[in-house]
Order: structure tokens, then C-alpha cells, then sequence
């Protein structure tokens, strides 16, 4: 069955909107010839193009801080997912080798400026997923840092009460890529006034990438959340 990701009016009123596709057939064991050098490609390029005191001001990265902003969470304590890829790289340091779906996807991430999740969907309790505010008090085992207890104000990915991510800062253990995966589930993340052009020519080079790469196949193309008449 298809997936299908809903934005709720709440947080749809903030300006949030998404783009995901899925992929499955994915060989995320196998050495990817050719998979280093476009990542250091990817890194040279962001490095020559990008500064690190210009960052925040960045048309991809401002609209996340102002979100965060009105939420009432400190962006510079709680960052979103790009800004700190890409606070890190331009810095000069390495981006973490962890398998080649979340390679591709770290590195598609830094080079459009948006935030790039990747979900294991075989772990995933059900087809419709929703893009809300957390419950108060919900907890969610998030990658590299353990377990969180969420507050209201918070925004999650969610198939029911199954957290995948806190938008858009760090995704959940429980749905993480590992060597495993055949089925993946991709999602990246916009705010207005980002153009949809931007992340849908981003989604479309991580599914570029994962056919090269991964052997991966498109079995639903980019959709994205927004209403077509938007």
C-alpha cells in the first residue's frame, strides 16, 4: 500500500510542508564504487560556496530559526538537522561515514540546504503518517541522544504513536537505516517562502543517488504535502 504524509492544520498554518517518496529493493551492504568521491566532491563544493558566519541567514536556514523562534525553542540549543550538517562541514570537519542511504541522504542534505530524513518503512506501524504537535510528556528515543521526554510545543512525525522524528532536528531510533533496510522512506522537510522547487530537486537527486548507489527503485515518486493551490 502507498504511503501517505499529512501535514495538520496546526502546524501546516506555520508554513511546514514536505516532500517524500519511497524506495525499495535497496542494497545498503554492498561497496558503493564512486560513492566517496561524490561525497568529497559534495563537501569541496559546499565549502567553496557556503560561509559559516553566514549560515543562519541562509534562505534555507533562516525560516527553520524564525520557526523554532515562535515555537518558543532556542535554535542555537536545539538546531535543525542541515544547519548543524552543515555548521559542522564548514567548520572543516568530516561528515560521519554511516551506511550509503544515509550518506547519500547527509550529502544531498548540506547540498540543497534542507533537512533530509530517511526512515526504515519495514519499522514503520502504519501507512499514514502525520506531520503534528507532540503530546505533553511524550518520550521518543532519538538517535545520538537517548531518550526525550517532548513538550507541546514540539513538532514530530508520527505513524500514530510512533515518533520517527522531531521536526526538524533528529530522527528516532526506532525507525533508523541499518544495513538491512530494502524499504526506505524519504522526507524532506520546507518552510515558506522556500520555493517547492527546492526540495523537490532535492528529493529527486537522493532517489538519483540511490538508484546509482543502492540499486534502489522508485515505488512511489515525489509527492509533496502542500495544497496544489498553494
Amino acid at each position: 500500500m502507498s504511503i501517505v504524509v499529512e501535514v495538520d492544520p496546526e502546524v501546516e498554518s506555520l508554513g511546514v510542508y514536505l516532500w517524500y517518496a519511497v524506495v525499495e529493493d535497496v542494497d545498503n551492504r554492498s561497496p558503493c564504487p564512486g560513492l566517496e568521491d561524490l561525497i568529497r566532491s559534495v563537501l569541496s563544493e559546499v565549502r567553496s560556496r557556503l560561509r559559516l558566519e553566514d549560515l543562519r541567514d541562509h534562505p534555507h536556514v533562516r525560516p527553520f530559526r524564525d520557526l523554532y523562534w515562535r515555537l518558543g525553542i532556542d535554535p542555537t540549543k536545539q538546531r535543525p538537522a542541515h544547519e548543524a550538517l552543515l555548521r559542522r562541514v564548514l567548520r572543516g570537519e568530516d561528515l560521519p561515514r554511516v551506511s550509503p542511504v544515509v550518506d547519500i541522504g547527509n550529502i544531498v542534505s548540506i547540498r540543497h540546504v534542507l533537512p533530509v530524513g530517511m526512515y526504515d518503512l519495514d519499522k514503520v506501524k502504519t501507512t499514514r503518517l502525520r506531520l503534528r504537535f507532540a503530546r505533553e510528556g511524550e518520550t521518543v528515543k532519538l538517535l545520538g541522544a537517548g531518550e526525550r521526554r517532548l513538550t507541546k510545543n514540539q513538532i514530530v512525525l508520527a505513524a500514530d504513536d510512533q515518533i520517527l522524528h522531531v521536526f526538524p532536528h533528529r530522527d528516532s531510533e526506532n525507525t533508523a537505516i541499518t544495513p538491512d533496510t530494502r524499504r526506505v522512506l524519504i522526507v524532506v522537510a520546507a518552510l515558506d517562502p522556500i520555493p517547492q522547487s527546492a526540495p523537490r530537486d532535492c528529493i529527486q537527486e537522493i532517489l538519483q543517488h540511490l538508484h546509482t548507489y543502492t540499486k534502489a527503485k522508485t515505488t512511489q515518486p515525489p509527492t509533496t504535502t502542500k495544497p496544489k493551490n498553494i
